[in-house]
C-alpha cells in the first residue's frame, strides 16, 4: 500500500500515492500501462509451502484490484539462520506455484537474514490505460459487492490460542489461497466503476479509503457482509487481533455505527484480512450481469451496501 508519500507530477502516472490506492499505474503508451506493487509479511500459517502460497496470493491481489493481469514477480524474503534452508525452499516453491497459477512468472528476487521469517512479492502487471480501476471511481447509486468472506484475522488469532474449530481453519485457508483473478476479470468485463482489495486495514478501513478517494459516502449493510464459519462466535470470545483495535482507533469519527450494534460485529468489520476479497462498486444497471457472471465462475460475492452522496462521515453502517 502507498500511503503518506509526496505527490508526483507526471501525466503518465495514472495512479500514484495521493489516493492511498492498491498499486501504482504508469502509462507506457496509448494501449499499455504497467501496474507496480509490493507486499510481504510474517507467517500466518505453520506450513511453509502454504505460507508461500498465501503471501503470493495476497501480493498478486493488488494487481487484480486495479483490473490488471500479473506479468512478473520478484521474491522478497527475510529468513533466520536458525531454520533449515529447506524451509525457505518450501516458502519460495509455494509462492512460485501460486504465481504460475496466476499465469505470471517469478523472475528472481532478494533474500536477507532476519530474526523472523517474512515473505512476499514485488509484482508487475499490465492493464489498458483506459480500463484501470482504482478506489476513486465509486459513484452515488453504485452497489457494493464483496467477493470473499471476512474473518481471517480473527481465525488466525484463535489458531494461536488453539481455540479455532477445524471448519473455521479450513475455510480461512481456502479463502486466503484463492486468487482474485476471476472476480477481477468479471468486474472489468462487465463495467465496474471502482475497486479495492480488503487486506490489513479491514473492510471498513479500505471502504473509507474508497469513500474519501471517490468523494462519496459508503453505506455498509451489516447483515449482508459474508463471514467465515465460526467467526462471530470467536469474536464474541475475544479472539480479536491487535490490528482490529488499531483499525478501529484509526477510523474514529469516520464510521457511523448504529446504537446497539454488537461489539463482535464491529470487531469483524475492523478485522485485518490476509489475502482478502475485492470490494467492488458496480453501477446498478450492470449489477445483475456482474452477479450472474460471478456465480458462473464460482465467486461467492455478497451485496454489502451502496454508494451515497458524500455525507458527514465516509462510512455509515446500517
Amino acid at each position: 500500500m502507498l500511503r503518506q508519500l509526496p505527490v508526483v507530477t507526471d501525466p503518465n502516472l495514472l495512479v500514484g500515492p495521493e489516493k492511498s490506492d492498491d498499486a501504482a499505474v504508469y502509462r507506457l503508451s496509448g494501449e499499455l500501462a504497467i501496474i507496480q506493487t509490493v507486499d510481504f509479511f510474517t507467517p500466518v500459517v505453520d506450513d511453509p509451502y502454504l505460507f508461500g502460497q498465501v503471501a503470493a496470493a495476497n501480493s498478486l491481489s493488488d494487481v487484480y484490484a486495479m483490473g490488471g493481469k500479473p506479468l512478473l514477480a520478484l521474491n522478497i524474503a527475510c529468513f533466520p539462520s536458525c531454520l533449515p534452508v529447506e524451509v525457505l525452499g518450501q516458502i519460495l516453491k509455494g509462492g512460485a506455484d501460486k504465481v504460475a497459477e496466476a499465469g505470471a512468472i517469478v523472475a528472481g528476487g532478494h533474500t536477507i537474514q532476519d530474526d523472523v521469517p517474512k515473505y512476499g512479492l514485488a509484482v508487475t502487471g499490465l492493464v489498458h490505460p483506459q480500463r484501470v480501476l482504482s478506489n476513486a471511481g465509486a459513484r452515488p447509486g453504485d452497489i457494493l459487492i464483496l467477493t470473499k468472506p471476512l474473518g481471517t484475522g480473527i481465525i488466525n488469532t484463535a489458531v494461536k490460542g488453539e481455540l479455532a474449530p477445524e471448519e473455521s481453519v479450513r475455510a480461512a485457508l481456502e479463502t486466503m489461497l484463492e486468487l482474485n483473478r476471476q472476480a477481477s476479470e468479471v468486474m472489468v468485463r462487465c463495467g465496474a466503476n471502482s475497486c479495492t482489495d480488503i487486506t490489513g486495514f479491514g473492510l471498513l478501513g479500505h471502504a473509507a479509503e474508497m469513500a474519501e478517494a471517490s468523494g462519496a459516502t459508503l453505506e455498509i449493510r451489516v447483515a449482508g457482509v459474508p463471514l467465515l464459519p465460526g467467526v462471530r462466535e470467536l469474536a464474541a470470545m475475544g479472539m480479536i487481533p491487535a490490528g482490529a483495535y488499531a483499525n478501529r482507533d484509526f477510523l474514529a469519527g469516520r464510521v457511523v455505527i448504529p446504537e446497539g450494534t454488537k461489539p463482535e460485529i464491529t470487531a469483524i468489520l475492523f478485522d485485518p484480512q490476509t489475502s482478502g476479497g475485492l470490494l467492488i462498486a458496480v453501477p446498478e444497471e450492470v449489477f445483475e450481469l456482474v452477479a450472474g457472471e460471478m456465480k458462473k465462475v464460482g465467486v461467492k460475492a455478497g451485496v454489502v451496501g451502496r454508494v451515497r452522496e458524500k455525507g458527514p462521515a465516509p462510512i455509515v453502517l446500517i
